[in-house]
C-alpha cells in the first residue's frame, strides 16, 4: 500500500484559500447586518427580482407625485392668503362706498380707499413664489397685471383714451362737472366694462393682464388631475380692478360729481359686491383643491408604506441572523489565523530538536 503525505505547506494554501472565502463571506454578511438585505438580491431571490424592481420603481414615481404635490399645496396655500386678503380689501372698499353713497364722506377719501386697494390688489396679483407668478396661469415667468396707477402702463392709458373719446376732454377738466348721470351710465356700460369684463382685459395694447386664462393642471396621483393654480383673470378679480379704477381715476381731481358720482358709487358697489361673492367662491374652489391634494398624498403615502413593506419581505433578511453570521465567521476567521500561525511554526529541524 502507497503512503501519500501532505505537506505543511499544502495545509497553509488551503486554509489561506479557505480564510479568503470566509472574508468574502463576511463582507456580505456585514453588508446583510447593516441593510438588512441580501447583498446580492438577484441570486438571492432568483426570479423574483424583476417584481422587487418593479415595485421600486412604483415607489420611485409615488414619492415623486407627492414631492410636487407639496409644491402645488405650497402654491395654492399662497393662493389662498392672497384671494383671503382681497376679499378684506374689498369688504374695506364697499364699506367706504356705502358711506359715500349715504352722504356721510367725502369723496375724496373713498377716492383714496380706492386707490389703496387698487395697489394692493396689484401687488398681490404679481406675487411670486419660487421664481414663478402664481396667478399667471401657465405664462409662470411673467408679471400677471399691469400697473393702473402708472401713467404709462397700457391698461391706464386706454382708460383714459375712452374717457376723452367719449366725452372730448380729460377726468380733470372743468366740464367733466357738467356730465349727466345718463352720459356717466352710458360710458361705463358702454366703453368701460369691455375693457374690464371682455376681450380687451388681455389685449397687450390695452389690458390689465399678461395671464393666461388656462392654469397649471397638475397630476395629483397616478390617475387623477387637478387644477393647481388661480388665474387674474378670474370674474372677482375684473370686477374688483374696475371698481377700484373707475374711483380711483374719476374722482381722483375732484371734478365730477353729482349724480354723475351717484352713478360711480353705485356701479363700484355693486361691481365690489359681486366681486366678494366671487372670490368666496374662488376660495372654496382652492380649499377643495388642496383637500384633495391632501388627500392624494396620503393614500399615496400608505401605498408607498405597502409597496416598502413588500420588497423588504422580498429583499430582506432576518437581523438576528445576519448577526449571528457575522459573529460566527469572525470565530472561525480567528481560529483559522492561529492555526496558520501554529502550522507555520512547524518545521523539520524544530521536530528533531
Amino acid at each position: 500500500m502507497k503512503i501519500s503525505y501532505v505537506s505543511t505547506q499544502a495545509v497553509s494554501q488551503a486554509m489561506r484559500y479557505q480564510m479568503l472565502r470566509m472574508q468574502a463571506d463576511l463582507a456580505k454578511a456585514q453588508q446583510e447586518n447593516t441593510t438588512w438585505r441580501h447583498a446580492d438580491v438577484g441570486v438571492a431571490i432568483g426570479a423574483r427580482a424583476g417584481q422587487s424592481l418593479s415595485m421600486s420603481r412604483e415607489i420611485d414615481r409615488l414619492k415623486g407625485l407627492v414631492d410636487s404635490n407639496q409644491l402645488a399645496k405650497s402654491r395654492l396655500s399662497s393662493t389662498q392668503l392672497t384671494l383671503q386678503e382681497m376679499t378684506k380689501a374689498s369688504q374695506e372698499l364697499l364699506s367706504a362706498l356705502t358711506t359715500a353713497m349715504s352722504g356721510t364722506s367725502d369723496l375724496s377719501i373713498v377716492q383714496a380707499q380706492a386707490q389703496a386697494t387698487l395697489d394692493k390688489m396689484t401687488a398681490d396679483l404679481n406675487t411670486n413664489l419660487n421664481g414663478e407668478y402664481i396667478f399667471a396661469g401657465i405664462n409662470t415667468d411673467v408679471k400677471p397685471v399691469n400697473d393702473f396707477l402708472d401713467e404709462n402702463s397700457p391698461n391706464r392709458q386706454a382708460f383714459d383714451a375712452a374717457f376723452v373719446a367719449r366725452f372730448g376732454f380729460a377726468q380733470d377738466h372743468p366740464d367733466a362737472a357738467n356730465i349727466s348721470a345718463e352720459d356717466m351710465a352710458d360710458f361705463i356700460e358702454t366703453d368701460l366694462e369691455p375693457l374690464f369684463l371682455g376681450a380687451a382685459w388681455n389685449d397687450p395694447a390695452t389690458g390689465w393682464s399678461n395671464a393666461t386664462d388656462q392654469t397649471i393642471t397638475s397630476r395629483i396621483t397616478l390617475s387623477e388631475t387637478a387644477q393647481t393654480s388661480v388665474s387674474a383673470n378670474i370674474p372677482g378679480v375684473r370686477k374688483l380692478a374696475m371698481a377700484s379704477a373707475m374711483v380711483t381715476n374719476l374722482f381722483a381731481d375732484g371734478a365730477i360729481g353729482g349724480e354723475a358720482a351717484d352713478v360711480i358709487l353705485e356701479k363700484a358697489a355693486a361691481l365690489v359686491g359681486e366681486a366678494i361673492v366671487d372670490l368666496a367662491n374662488q376660495q372654496s374652489y382652492t380649499g377643495i383643491t388642496e383637500q384633495r391634494l391632501t388627500n392624494a398624498s396620503e393614500r399615496m403615502s400608505m401605498q408607498k408604506d405597502l409597496l416598502t413593506k413588500n420588497i423588504n419581505d422580498l429583499e430582506g433578511v432576518d437581523p438576528y441572523e445576519a448577526s449571528t453570521r457575522v459573529s460566527g465567521l469572525l470565530a472561525q476567521i480567528e481560529i483559522s489565523y492561529a492555526l496558520t500561525s501554529r502550522i507555520q511554526q512547524l518545521s523539520l529541524v524544530r521536530y528533531l530538536s
